[in-house]
């Protein structure tokens, strides 16, 4: 399998940003940490292996990038419009500076041809995936996000600014009537997955939450709660990523 490390420079975060790339072709997938994860953490908790054969045939092409959790929702210092200041420099490090050039060397890997991003991650991670894919539907056209919370309540319980409100699916999703982003929701592969287990109380409910605002929308989605065995833990991640990327290859 080839895998290379960077480490760039990003003008919106004025700082270096490191991410992994995994494989050599296939569709570009970008993968978040879970809360104030690493960049390496997909890989060592086995999710890269997971993939492995999808990733050796040229099918899957994973870019895992990191995470300023402990600057944004995690500070233990900044207020909550630091916080999300900070995290709509983050948002721009993504959106205008790592994804435009995992389009770009996708494209070169595969001949040429145009593709659009699977997004995932788990916890965290999901929130991220499901937080980019809903603002940004131009770049993506798959979402497979485990355990996650969509909404802001989790980090800032009842505080809505207009910042806080963009990064808030759960919260802007209701009065979002342009149907330019809704058609591309429409057409795109969207999975939410979440277990019934032990800590995913929370995922459970803003799943539930954001299943009925999808069906609401008359945007097809596939949710999907597994049992009351399976917990907010990386052995059952590693289970549901197998599972849904063999789905959307």
């Amino acid at each position: 399998m080839k895998i290379s490390y960077h480490k760039e420079y990003s003008h919106f975060l004025d700082r270096e940003m490191e991410y992994k790339i995994y494989g050599h072709a296939g569709k570009p997938m970008l993968v978040f940490p879970t809360s104030l994860g690493r960049f390496y953490q997909y890989e060592d908790s086995g999710m890269v292996d997971t993939l492995q054969s999808f990733i050796e045939a040229g099918k899957l092409q994973i870019w895992a990038c990191d995470s300023i959790d402990e600057e944004t929702f995690f500070s233990s210092h900044w207020n909550v419009e630091d916080k999300i200041n900070r995290h709509e420099q983050y948002d721009k490090y993504i959106s205008q500076e790592l994804i435009p050039g995992i389009l770009h060397q996708s494209k070169w890997n595969n001949g040429g041809a145009d593709q659009k991003i699977l997004i995932s991650g788990c916890s965290m991670g999901a929130y991220y995936g499901a937080s980019f894919f809903f603002r940004y539907p131009q770049y993506f056209d798959t979402l497979i996000a485990l355990s996650g919370v969509y909404s802001t309540h989790y980090f800032f319980g009842d505080y809505v600014s207009e910042q806080v409100y963009l990064n808030s699916p759960l919260h802007y999703l209701p009065g979002l009537h342009d149907e330019y982003y809704l058609e591309q929701y429409r057409h795109s592969n969207i999975i939410l997955c979440v277990g019934q287990g032990a800590y995913e109380d929370e995922m459970l409910h803003e799943t539930r939450l954001l299943q009925d605002l999808l069906h609401h929308k008359k945007i097809p989605a596939r949710i999907e709660y597994w049992g009351k065995d399976v917990d907010h833990d990386w052995p059952w991640w590693n289970k549901q990523i197998q599972h849904y990327v063999d789905s959307c290859l």
